[in-house]
């Protein structure tokens, strides 16, 4: 029996540069963003600029997840063609989106008994998704199937390492994803919170520091604590910001100069993710002893 062919999608949360997504043929099921009352995602979009000048200026702005008939009819799309599916997925702690895709999935299959779809909930966000289809892609391109590809992907979720810091806590307390104790922790005049990606996928506060500055030194204090036995087993470091690139840049220098890495993925924070860590917000994604 041959093997059967596999595809890889993943959200529009994982931050992916487009290049790399059309490169890879990567399928993307859109989670969509709101700005007063105009929806975006799925291909109608604004400008990251655009999309965080609207936060400077107030305006009102919430996320929506994936659309089940989307996500149907995406994979149908693969099914027509006699293929299989990896999905790498959002958090499901953080959002509907994983359940929406597993519910579809197990659908799909149903009606589809040939097709097989795999949904891993990476319990991470961002470039944390992101590295895990970068390693997706790799294992897939050395001729490894879908089974054997999962079993090595689910072995990275409990070493995927997401920490930032926000310029204001109040978007994502107001989102709902940050607890108002926590939200509270940050108001005090330049407190900076450095947050992270738990082992259950949510978010949760990790300590504050005072002043930018001091919060992009403790991010990489704190990746020199996790390493491990990891530092040299990197795909790339990811720097991903809301809007700040000159504070990305930074943190990469940084980093160069005090670890030697060489391979960094930077770029924007996304709307749908974005429009709960607002403007100024900086991540750095690594692989780790432990979150």
């Amino acid at each position: 029996m041959t093997m059967r062919e596999f595809v890889i999608t993943t959200d529009s949360n994982s931050d992916l540069a487009l290049e790399y997504i059309e490169e890879n043929h990567i399928g993307i099921i859109p989670h969509y963003y709101m700005v007063e009352e105009e929806v975006y995602g799925g291909g109608r979009e604004l400008t990251i600029k655009e999309f965080y000048d609207a936060m400077r200026q107030q305006k009102k702005v919430g996320t929506m997840a994936s659309n089940p008939a989307v996500i149907e009819e995406t994979f149908l799309a693969y099914e027509k063609e006699g293929k299989d599916v990896l999905h790498i997925s959002f958090s499901s702690a953080l959002s509907g989106g994983c359940s929406n895709v597993q519910v579809v999935a197990s659908q799909v299959m149903e009606e589809h008994p040939q097709m097989k779809i795999v949904v891993i909930d990476t319990l991470s966000v961002s470039l944390g998704e992101a590295l895990m289809i970068m390693k997706a892609v790799a294992l897939k391109k050395e001729g490894k199937s879908l089974e054997e590809t999962v079993e090595s992907l689910e072995q990275m979720i409990p070493h995927l390492c997401v920490q930032f810091t926000v310029d204001d806590l109040n978007h994502l307390y107001r989102g709902g994803r940050l607890s108002k104790t926590s939200a509270i922790l940050g108001t005090v005049v330049n407190i900076k919170p450095i947050l992270y990606v738990d082992e259950a996928g949510k978010l949760v506060a990790l300590s504050k520091v005072r002043g930018r500055k001091k919060a992009l030194n403790t991010l990489a204090d704190n990746l020199e604590d996790r390493l491990g036995s990891f530092r040299d087993q990197q795909i790339a470091i990811g720097i991903v910001h809301g809007d700040c690139e000159e504070d990305a840049l930074y943190l990469k220098q940084m980093l160069k100069e005090r670890f030697g890495f060489q391979d960094f993925l930077i770029g924007p924070v996304g709307p749908s993710i974005g429009a709960h860590s607002g403007p100024g917000a900086l991540g750095l994604i690594f692989l780790g002893q432990h979150r």
